[in-house]
């Protein structure tokens, strides 16, 4: 049990139970959900595929910081000792390939999308993530292409709203950008981007909820999220030490699930929204017993 209690802490599970949410927030828009004709394995292996993706990205993020997480976060779980670095470079590599394979089981459109989720995410990891423009977009990149993998479920589907996959990645690049401060305190600055991105997102919800004539279904749960995370921001920005900073950007990556229960109800598939908004509790509380950043 230690020995998985280990690798669970370099996985960080909480993150992985949101890339989930992002794939049924995904599969909700193309409205597979609502033809009657659902697969469940395809999504299961979807949400299979985006965890170990993600997982898989997580633990090579670990692998190439090592030497810098000996000073910054020795408590990590390589810098520690607790794995060794050929253990963690198996369980990345065995992760990732898991998370292409499931998707090609599912359609080679499916499996050409994951492919390039694991290319971004290498990407991320050895150089882009040192660049603060250029790290920021590459993470959001990763999660606009998360909500194309489930999107992609249906082709036809994808074709039309494949611009939402703009939205995560602007909220990616928020929360990347807030997290620039976690260690050693942030510049206001970013805080205020961040803040100002977050309300782009809320409001482009809010525009297509009308559009879809959802409005009061997607502020179920579109509510709770803008509280989510806006409250820490707002702490953050009246004091930018690392503490503040590190609790906006853990309730940002945790409140996605409530953005995309919010995208769900946008669509009508209210019974996906209430489903990935169960996810929430769950991330919580893997988020108070294993680091999320």
């Amino acid at each position: 049990m230690g020995k998985i209690n280990t690798y669970l802490r370099l996985v960080r599970p909480a993150n992985v139970v949101t890339s989930v949410a992002d794939v049924l927030a995904g599969i909700a828009i193309s409205g597979y959900f609502l033809n009657g004709n659902i697969n469940y394995s395809s999504v299961f292996l979807l949400c299979l595929s985006t965890s170990g993706l993600y997982a898989g990205g997580i633990v090579f993020n670990d692998i190439f910081d090592a030497e810098l997480d000996k000073i910054e976060r020795p408590e990590r779980a390589i810098p520690s000792g607790a794995i060794r670095m050929g253990e963690a470079v198996i369980l990345g590599f065995l992760l990732l390939i898991m998370g292409i394979a499931a998707a090609f089981y599912v359609s080679l459109f499916s499996g050409m999308i994951a492919l390039g989720i694991a290319i971004a995410a290498l990407i991320y990891d050895k150089f882009s993530k040192h660049d603060s423009f250029l790290g920021p977009l590459n993470m959001g990149l990763c999660r606009g292409m998360n909500l194309w993998l489930g999107l992609g479920i249906l082709s036809y589907s994808f074709n039309q709203w494949q611009i939402l996959g703009m939205i995560p990645l602007i909220y990616i690049f928020s929360i990347t950008m807030i997290s620039q401060g976690e260690v050693h305190g942030g510049k206001v600055r970013n805080l205020y981007i961040g803040g100002f991105l977050y309300l782009i997102v809320i409001c482009f919800i809010l525009t297509v909820a009308r559009i879809k004539d959802n409005l009061l279904l997607s502020l179920i749960f579109l509510l709770p999220f803008a509280f989510m995370i806006l409250s820490p921001l707002v702490k953050a920005i009246e004091d930018p030490v690392g503490k503040n900073i590190g609790k906006a950007v853990k309730a940002g990556v945790v409140s996605l699930i409530l953005m995309d229960a919010a995208w769900a109800a946008t669509f009508g598939s209210i019974y996906a929204a209430m489903a990935i908004a169960c996810l929430l509790p769950i991330s919580i509380w893997l988020s108070k017993r294993f680091a999320v950043t």
